[in-house]
């Protein structure tokens, strides 16, 4: 079965006569593939999307991700101590593990953790070229976890060699390098990095610092094979340790220890590429693979526990170009995903799914509508539907709106783990709007948008507590179980700004506010906010070239309103902001001098209650290529 896809698709590619690749991209335009999971121009949806360049990324310096995420309006996160901690992203006020994560086309999730979600802590800013973020929710083309957004990292096709390097604050190194060659017919690159720091205590009470080091390596290979056949691949690896602290006796209230963790990922994935005519396609297999450890750390240094978690997929994906300005996306594959732990033995489920979206594309209106179906061996069938449309009302001016249904599977962990699993649970469901206008310059010197939206989230899994309990649900279940007791709701409004104040001076704003709230009927919490979600969230930057050599300055300033910690509402997160500085200074065509203060007012900003938070820290470095 995994290799049927794949074959069916290739006699389907070399079957088909050749043509010159036609993308319904409007000029001038940026282009995504999470609307339809085809490239499409961003003006020919309705959906909110946004896209962070390399520009953009080495603009902001530092291996730290989520400061780069911080430029995307809806967008939040949470981090349980500094670099390399647990950090949970989520969209429009979703949960982390509602926001899919797309690593060069690969779905970054495992299936051993309780809640499936990526931890973003895992994820370097090295070698990655193009961040895509789809804010609302698409399981028509994205399947499970697409309820609150997608995600997705596309890594870099390298002609050439490049190399940097940066220290820093708290013994803070990080050094990347990546050489490749890029032609006409094949594209050969591979790059690796290694990032280490002493960080600071996990426990906000703690006095020893818990550290992070990684290093990665990945390679991208393109090979056409014809005119309108290419074979690609890609691979990613990386191995970190995480210090953290815990309860230690005789208190077991949370303070310093010696323990850590270990992250060992892979994502890969190799295919076949065919564009011709009025087709392409797009077929390929993919695997996912996490091992995480716990360790005591301290003298003994003994091992407690690990997890694995895995997923393989085939997938065939295209777009048909009907006559006009219609075309039909469309996709099939399978899933088969396992996790195993130190107290859990092997559980596998299989997922099966198949997807169409018929769109109208032209300059100045678009509309498309599409359908999933969705077949898992243990939960059972499930049918998701989207449509978006957007229309130049006038010149640069456009109105657009989305409408999309989201699922999330439940973890195989919620559903067969023997102490705390539940095979009955049903996936986690939701329905997603929103309105938006959105305005452009015909020089690009200035962009806005302000955009509505509301989520619904229905048959959410939580822990039930089965303590003292005598219910037929805790039947078997000692401590306690999963089940679908939750919903939630979440609306608001995004504000994105672009301006060039000047041939010079260029700034931007990113705010939202996310009004993201219980509405679990007959609960304690009923109408609280959900945990960790500030209802205001705000980002601008300001950048210069100055006249002097090509020196680039730049400030950054981030603010969080307070939020809660837990659903109770009870235990409060102050929010703050935090401003930033960076400078970038070029020498001659092959170097650059860069470097920035994080947080210059040492104000800490605290996401998570109980954990540490990061200080003033100054960085600087060296970009080099050849």
């Amino acid at each position: 079965m995994k290799t049927s896809l794949v074959a069916l698709a290739t006699a389907v590619m070399l079957a088909t006569p050749a043509y010159a690749d036609e993308a319904p991209a409007s000029d001038g335009a940026q282009i995504t593939v999470l609307a339809t999971g085809n490239d499409l121009s961003l003006d020919q949806t309705g959906q909110a999307i946004t896209v962070l360049p390399l520009q953009t990324i080495e603009a902001v310096q530092g291996v730290d991700l989520t400061r780069v995420l911080d430029r995307v309006p809806g967008l939040t996160w949470s981090r349980t101590g500094g670099l390399g901690a647990q950090t949970a992203v989520r969209l429009r006020g979703g949960e982390g593990q509602h926001t899919l994560v797309l690593v060069d086309g690969v779905r970054a999730e495992d299936p051993s953790a309780p809640s499936g979600g990526f931890d973003f802590g895992t994820l370097t800013s090295g070698g990655i070229e193009r961040i895509e973020v789809l804010r609302g929710s698409n399981s028509v083309v994205w399947g499970s976890s697409a309820i609150g957004g997608v995600i997705a990292v596309t890594t870099r096709e390298i002609d050439g060699v490049e190399a940097s390097a940066e220290a820093g604050s708290r013994r803070s190194y990080d050094a990347d390098a990546a050489a490749g060659v890029k032609r006409d017919r094949y594209a050969f690159s591979i790059d690796g990095g290694y990032a280490t720091t002493d960080g600071v205590s996990a426990a906000a009470s703690g006095t020893e610092r818990d550290g992070y080091d990684q290093w990665r390596v990945g390679g991208k290979a393109r090979v056409n094979l014809t005119d309108t056949l290419s074979l690609v691949a890609n691979a990613r690896y990386a191995d970190g340790k995480t210090q953290i602290d815990g309860y230690p006796a005789p208190d077991y209230v949370f303070a310093d220890t010696p323990e850590y963790t270990t992250t060992r990922q892979f994502f890969g994935r190799a295919g076949l590429h065919y564009a011709g005519g009025p087709l392409t396609l797009d077929a390929g297999y993919a695997l996912s693979d996490t091992r995480r450890r716990y360790y005591t750390g301290g003298a003994d240094n003994a091992f407690e526990y690990g997890y694995n978690g895995r997923s393989e997929r085939v997938e065939l994906n295209g777009r048909y170009s009907l006559p006009a300005d219609f075309a039909i996306d469309f996709g099939a594959d399978r899933e088969w995903t396992r996790f195993d732990s130190t107290y859990d033995t092997r559980q596998n489920a299989h997922l099966t799914s198949g997807h169409a979206m018929l769109g109208w594309y032209t300059a100045k209106a678009s509309l498309a509508a599409g359908v999933r179906y969705d077949e898992q061996s243990q939960f059972g069938s499930n049918v998701s539907l989207g449509a978006n449309g957007t229309v130049e009302v006038v010149r640069g001016l456009r109105l657009n709106a989305s409408y999309g249904e989201g699922f999330r599977a439940p973890t195989l962990y919620q559903l067969l783990s023997p102490d705390y699993g539940n095979a009955a649970l049903a996936p986690e469901r939701s329905r997603s709007y929103d309105l938006g206008v959105v305005y452009a310059s015909q020089d690009g010197g200035f962009h806005a948008g302000v955009t509505l939206f509301r989520r619904d989230t229905r048959n959410l899994i939580a822990y039930v507590s089965c303590f003292m309990a005598q219910s037929a649900l805790c039947q078997g279940h000692a401590y306690g179980v999963y089940d679908n007791v939750g919903k939630a709701r979440a609306q608001g409004v995004e504000l994105d700004v672009g301006a060039a104040l000047s041939s010079q001076v260029k700034g931007t704003i990113a705010y939202a506010y996310t009004e993201a709230t219980d509405r679990t009927p007959g609960a304690a919490t009923f109408g609280n906010d959900l945990a960790r979600r500030p209802r205001h969230a705000l980002t601008t930057s300001l950048d210069w070239t100055t006249p002097w050599a090509g020196l680039a300055l730049a400030a950054d300033l981030r603010f969080q309103s307070e939020s809660f910690d837990n659903a109770a509402n009870s235990i409060k997160l102050a929010g703050g902001s935090v401003t930033t500085v960076r400078a970038s200074l070029p020498i001659l065509h092959q170097a650059e001098l860069f470097g920035r203060v994080e947080n210059v007012f040492n104000r800490l900003l605290v996401t998570a209650a109980g954990y540490g938070a990061l200080g003033r820290s100054v960085f600087g470095g060296v970009r080099l290529r050849y």
